[in-house]
């Protein structure tokens, strides 16, 4: 019987992909965004629950995950994806967009994280995948509160990682470089969008298609529990940096 997987950020990009591959896989699933309509117009069928969460507020994350749990069982796997990738120089970027990003690329992932880690610890069972970027280890101009946001997640999984793995519960961490998600829809500032868009066109303009990531993530989860690959870098092969 297949366990339960939590999926954040479930309304589009990595997270809609990763929706489609588990549940082609009939895992039961919860679904949460923000986007409720968005995650509904996947169209998927069997054990799904979708929830509207933002994952900065615990006691909304939790109930929606306490609700599924009394459904479906323990969580197994949390795919820590939701995030915010607003581009700008520290001069001139509004304040209010970097506590943005911190609060949902890094308060977000250590809500789930401690909304399921104690049940995991209980079980010596339990998997976390928590969605970075590469740029969580190298620097990208225009992307500095982006880039302090995705090395807080790659410190905090590593360290995580080292509590948790006595007790049989894997945390696990993906890196994806540039990617056909909606994460520019959000950006403010045009010249750090139009340089990021020039950067594109260099890579002949297709960036990487958001299933290859969802495949990997699968491949991850389902390797044996006793296995636990630590990091995944993955990019597309045109992307130099």
């Amino acid at each position: 019987m297949k366990k339960l997987i939590v999926i954040t950020g479930a309304s589009s990009g990595f997270g809609a992909a990763m929706a489609k591959i588990f549940n082609a896989n009939d895992y039961p699933l919860l679904l949460l965004g923000r986007r409720t309509e968005k995650i509904e117009a996947l169209k998927l069928s069997g054990e799904v629950m979708i929830r509207h969460t933002d994952v900065t507020d615990q006691e909304e994350f939790s109930a929606a995950i306490h609700e599924a749990e009394k459904k479906y069982g323990p969580t197994d796997l949390l795919i820590n994806n939701a995030g915010l990738m607003l581009l700008g120089n520290v001069w001139k970027q509004s304040s209010k967009e970097w506590q943005t990003m911190l609060d949902t690329n890094v308060m977000g992932v250590l809500n789930g994280m401690q909304i399921v880690l104690s049940e995991m610890k209980e079980n010596h069972h339990g998997t976390i995948i928590n969605i970075s970027s590469i740029a969580g280890f190298k620097a990208f101009q225009n992307h500095a509160a982006y880039v302090a946001s995705k090395y807080g997640v790659h410190g905090l999984s590593e360290t995580v990682r080292q509590e948790v793995s006595g007790d049989n519960v894997r945390v696990m961490l993906v890196a994806p470089g540039a990617a056909e998600t909606e994460l520019l829809t959000h950006v403010t500032d045009d010249s750090a969008l139009s340089e990021y868009e020039a950067w594109k066109q260099s890579m002949g303009g297709i960036t990487l298609d958001p299933v290859h990531v969802a495949e990997t993530v699968k491949f991850m989860y389902e390797m044996p529990q006793e296995v636990n690959i630590r990091e995944v870098d993955i990019a597309a092969t045109l992307q130099d940096n």
